[in-house]
């Protein structure tokens, strides 16, 4: 197919689903590692994992072999049917996490592990409140969306009901948590079911909550009967230097929610929860039966994915490189004006464009495009007036001189924009 008549049918026959500027302007022809291809055959060095997920790189070839395999043998069951590959996984996630974290949902999507958390909360709880960061990503199904507050409220009608937003917590945090609290207790109806909360908000901008935040959090949790819900989406398996993000603040959810790394860019997603909710959802009549519950198939490439995981010690593998990155990243801030804060854990970092208006807007936008004309994908979460923060997220697999590369094509396509 000539490259015009690609275009065209994505004009003609693609819904546009991320507002302006949807589509990358690269048809993408295959990947490999901490690389991805255009049909044009230019190299660009995948600084976000995917869709932040493939914590492993692209095509990695125990996975590509554990998907040829399995595909060939079990793809897909009846989903009241059981396989060897569920259990196991099931009961190695167990054993990646802290007591009572003991019982698995496997399910596809973050959005829709959040939805069945959320759903088993208020059964749980006999309740029906929700309560999230303002810069919250939940996913775009109706409760998790109803959760989100970074973007896509707007012009969809009413939310799933009794949802609040609270700040997410600054300097003065102890106070503003506190009157956050006060202001929900006026606004409840007495119904408060649970927080569904991301130990570091990513689409929010990378921002690290301080310590002893999430140990005040749970505390308010407790005082009002509610469920603290953890997502780590973007932050579990490896990611921040730590199995588990929430391992950094002292506290243990009463539910967990894994998805895109777990497996390693594709379909895969977990509630995990204590042996006690379980039961008492079990015994409530708890239903999330859907279509591709307990597959088989992504199972088993959740299995390798742990597989290298473990044999591969890529918790410390993130936090060295994490470090190499964030001595890069300071490096380009003190040489750069237009670069404001960097923040972040592991391999999952923020740059900040500062000064803020739409100025700085227009500054990520071609700070963004430019890193694409030199090589290097990266994503901006656009802030409102923010100018934006680049959420850089390389696989755990990246090697040290592929980290030194993006962090060269980033600092050049900030200074080349800067100079106009």
């Amino acid at each position: 197919m000539a490259t015009d008549t690609f275009w065209s049918d994505v004009d003609r026959h693609l819904v546009r689903y991320a507002g302006p500027g949807s589509f990358t302007g690269e048809i993408i022809d295959r990947a490999e590692g901490s690389f991805v291809f255009a049909e044009d055959g230019r190299r660009i060095l995948d600084f976000t994992s995917g869709q932040m997920s493939a914590i492993l790189g692209h095509a990695h070839p125990e996975i590509v072999e554990t998907v040829r395999k399995q595909a060939a043998k079990l793809d897909h069951l009846f989903s009241g049917m059981l396989s060897r590959p569920v259990v196991d996984l099931a009961r190695r996630l167990a054993e990646t996490l802290p007591a009572p974290l003991e019982k698995a949902l496997l399910l596809t999507t973050g959005a829709e592990s959040n939805e069945a958390a959320l759903r088993m909360a208020k059964l749980v709880t006999g309740k029906h409140e929700i309560v999230s960061f303002a810069r919250s990503w939940h996913g775009m199904t109706q409760a998790a969306a109803s959760a989100t507050y970074s973007a896509g409220r707007k012009g969809y009608g009413p939310g799933a009901p009794g949802n609040f937003a609270i700040p997410v917590p600054g300097p003065d945090w102890e106070h503003q948590l506190d009157l956050a609290f006060d202001l929900i207790d006026a606004q409840s109806v007495g119904s408060l079911a649970a927080c569904l909360v991301e130990p570091i908000l990513s689409s929010g901008g990378i921002l690290v909550p301080p310590p002893g935040y999430f140990p005040a959090l749970h505390r308010k949790c407790r005082e009002r009967g509610m469920l603290l819900i953890l997502d780590e989406a973007q932050t579990g398996l490896c990611r921040t230097g730590t199995w588990y993000a929430f391992e950094h603040d002292g506290v243990v959810p009463d539910i967990l929610t894994v998805s895109k790394t777990l497996g390693a860019g594709l379909p895969l997603a977990a509630v995990l929860t204590s042996a006690e909710i379980e039961q008492e959802a079990h015994e409530r009549g708890y239903l999330f039966f859907t279509t591709h519950v307990s597959d088989p198939l992504p199972a088993a490439v959740g299995n390798t994915v742990l597989d290298v995981l473990i044999r591969d010690r890529l918790d410390e593998r993130a936090r060295e490189l994490g470090a190499r990155l964030r001595t890069g990243l300071d490096d380009i801030a003190a040489r750069h004006e237009a670069v404001g804060e960097i923040r972040g854990r592991g391999l999952l970092a923020g740059l900040e464009l500062s000064g803020g208006g739409p100025d700085a807007d227009k500054l990520g936008a071609r700070v963004t495009q430019r890193c694409l004309e030199l090589g290097l994908h990266m994503n901006i979460v656009q802030l409102p007036g923010m100018g934006g923060v680049f959420r850089i997220a390389p696989p755990l697999t990246a090697a040290d001189s592929e980290i030194d590369l993006g962090l060269s094509i980033l600092d050049e396509a900030i200074g080349s924009v800067a100079r106009g």
